[in-house]
């Protein structure tokens, strides 16, 4: 359970917002800024890009289905999965990051997806995620961006775009910064995007390539210090302790077609280190108002393939924390897994919209109301009643 504190904590994030909308308004008070802008929480998105497997990273293992579907991978608490609430079990390589699900400041929200469906194409699904919307119709910004949009006092300071490829999230007439780390893979975002585009109808090949890049990146190995994705989440934290309040960058190695113990295996890892890296590097006072969003393009197929793998799906998890997260609980509404109950047969069904929890946790932390989200930021999206995502 959490502290006693926490109805403080609240109320501190929603006065924060309160007041900080108010002074901007106030014709008494020209000009004014909190620290590049007129909210005082911050806001971290990351994209996990190749589709990450929700199943076997936020385990539903008290499905009576769960373990003759997933016989092909060392699933549940028996296997060395970490409990969460006698349903669901926490990859064992995710570890690291139970000490924040047991004072609340890490959870999950599953069985959820964007509108996109069927083709499953990572190009496609990635586009539609970032977009925001129901269709890549005449679409050329992205959600984040269009959040900015709405609210005063945005500097380009405000908001970060950090890593090697495009974060098409954060691209729009707001303005925004850009930082990249030093890259050990010498091959251009747009390089990479087109082979991701070549590939991305062989599975075999992608997956390839996606291993590929997670081995660049890491050194052939998982964990340690002055990799990429420890720098960038380093370089983050140090812009959300000062004057930016949004940052956003991607997480690849999602994409396991084949051998996919050692695959999914490494990339929990790199997100486990880039959670904590930020936690370590807020600190105790801006941690406690940051909201980290981790999202995927789609989820992965409840039956494991003949390589050890599994192949494109629907319904997927996304993952919530730091401490202004109201944690320790996976949110959602379950769908089951029995075969009436899967998507075309083959998928998790999706019983929620990706982008509602996102809506809702950006209404708590800077105080925009629900038509101009629903309007705006995410076209077409009915947000529907408010889960209570934050504190």
């Amino acid at each position: 359970m959490r502290p006693s504190s926490s109805l403080d904590r609240r109320g501190f994030l929603l006065r924060s917002a309160f007041v900080g909308c108010s002074l901007a308004a106030s014709p008494l008070l020209t000009p004014i800024s909190l620290a590049a802008g007129p909210w005082d929480a911050r806001l971290v998105v990351i994209i996990l890009r190749g589709g990450m497997d929700s199943l076997d990273v936020v385990q539903p293992y008290g499905a009576p289905e769960y373990a003759t579907l997933r016989a092909g991978l060392k699933a549940g608490p028996a296997n060395g999965a970490a409990d969460l609430d006698g349903f669901f079990a926490l990859h064992p390589r995710l570890a690291p990051l139970m000490p924040l699900w047991r004072t609340g400041d890490l959870g999950f929200v599953h069985a959820v997806s964007t509108p996109y469906r069927d083709k499953r194409s990572h190009f496609d699904g990635q586009d539609l995620l970032e977009a925001g919307t129901d269709s890549l119709s005449g679409v050329r910004d992205g959600w984040l961006n269009r959040m900015l949009t709405q609210l005063p006092g945005v500097e380009a300071r405000t908001a970060f775009a950090i890593g090697q490829g495009e974060m098409k999230l954060l691209t729009g007439a707001a303005p925004v910064a850009d930082w990249t780390p030093d890259a050990d893979l010498a091959i251009s975002p747009q390089a990479l995007r087109l082979a991701d585009l070549v590939m991305q109808d062989d599975p075999a090949f992608h997956a390839a390539l996606s291993e590929a890049m997670m081995l660049s990146e890491d050194g052939g190995m998982s964990g340690g210090r002055g990799q990429p994705h420890v720098k960038i989440a380093e370089f983050a934290a140090a812009q959300l302790r000062g004057d930016t309040r949004v940052a956003s960058f991607s997480i690849n190695g999602w994409d396991t077609h084949n051998r996919q113990e050692r695959a999914l295996g490494a990339a929990l890892d790199r997100l486990s280190e880039t959670i904590l890296t930020l936690h370590a590097g807020l600190g105790a006072p801006v941690w406690q108002k940051t909201a980290i969003v981790a999202m995927t393009e789609f989820g992965r197929t409840v039956r494991v393939n003949g390589t050890g793998g599994t192949d494109h799906g629907t319904g997927g998890a996304m993952l919530l924390a730091g401490g202004a997260i109201r944690g320790g609980r996976v949110f959602g509404d379950w769908p089951g897994l029995a075969e009436a109950d899967l998507y075309d047969g083959r998928d998790l069904m999706p019983t929620g919209d990706v982008r509602a929890p996102a809506a809702w946790i950006m209404r708590g932390l800077t105080g925009l109301d629900t038509a101009g989200l629903q309007s705006v930021v995410f076209p077409g999206l009915d947000m529907g009643g408010d889960p209570g995502f934050l504190l």
